[in-house]
């Protein structure tokens, strides 16, 4: 910098070398929408700069709930996507706006509820968890915000027999808000609701609330990864943006995702599926 002091030409040829640098870091960034899940989890802040400091590629996160997630991807507003919603993925591939999807990790729903358990509910039946929720009246609480998680309670009623849409204001509860947000809301109304393992993990505040219906194959939360499709918007950084995937789905980067733990607990499994699907 002292050079760049001596005289303009060295001061004008500094200021270049300067934007150049800064134009270089650019071309080396991407953008990744991701859930407020996968954000909130702490992973992402544990495994970028893992990435970063593997390739130099930096990576912008924007987090939203899944529909957002997808309606920002839909105009070409991000490089990668990585969700927890298959039949919205599938969707999206099958639009036409994303290239091809891979499976990357996957943690389980749990079914929250009070340790009490007033509902009688608890074991590793959703299906009879549900349905004796709706028998007996006990509040639940649900994000009611299309998210991923949100979707997935929903897919439960229906696989429960269960016409939810005719219990909405009474035990049953939508908040329209995010997994904190339901969290606090079943805490203060001694309620069931849905979440994932890892918000569930995650979050500390939890009064007498507790896991009640676990391990049920129902519960399954895949994530999965898909690059914006470049033929449709020619802005997406294809290479960097597959460099990332690629990483993520590599065995350096299915080590990290298993490595990530909070409290001694591990919050995502790694099941990479490199042919895509």
């Amino acid at each position: 910098m002292a050079a760049c002091r001596q005289s303009v030409a060295f001061a004008l040829l500094c200021g270049l070398a300067a934007g150049i640098t800064a134009a270089s870091a650019e071309d080396r960034a991407i953008v990744l929408a991701t859930t407020t899940s996968t954000q909130d989890s702490g992973l992402l802040g544990y495994l970028l700069p893992i990435f970063h400091g593997k390739t130099g590629i930096e990576v912008t996160v924007i987090a939203r709930r899944t529909d957002e997630v997808l309606e920002g991807a839909r105009r070409g507003e991000a490089d990668v996507v990585l969700i927890h919603g298959r039949p919205q993925e599938e969707k999206f591939v099958a639009d036409g706006f994303g290239a091809k999807r891979f499976d990357v990790m996957y943690n389980d729903f749990v079914l929250i509820g009070p340790k009490s358990d007033p509902a009688g509910v608890k074991g590793k039946d959703i299906v009879t968890a549900l349905k004796a929720i709706e028998a007996k009246g006990a509040p639940f609480v649900s994000r009611g915000d299309r998210s991923g998680t949100h979707a997935a309670e929903l897919a439960l009623w229906i696989v429960a027999g269960i016409d939810i849409a005719s219990a909405k204001g009474a035990w049953y509860r939508e908040i329209d808000q995010g997994m904190s947000a339901a969290f606090d809301a079943a805490r203060k109304r001694n309620a069931y609701m849905l979440s994932d393992r890892g918000a569930w993990i995650t979050f500390k505040d939890r009064g007498d609330l507790d896991i009640v219906v676990e391990g049920d194959k129902r519960l399954l939360n895949q994530y999965g990864v898909m690059l914006v499709n470049p033929e449709k918007y020619p802005n997406v950084k294809k290479e960097l943006g597959q460099t990332f995937i690629d990483w993520l789905i590599s065995p350096e980067g299915q080590a990290a995702i298993a490595g990530y733990k909070v409290d001694g607990q591990q919050v995502f499994f790694p099941n990479a599926d490199k042919s895509g699907g």
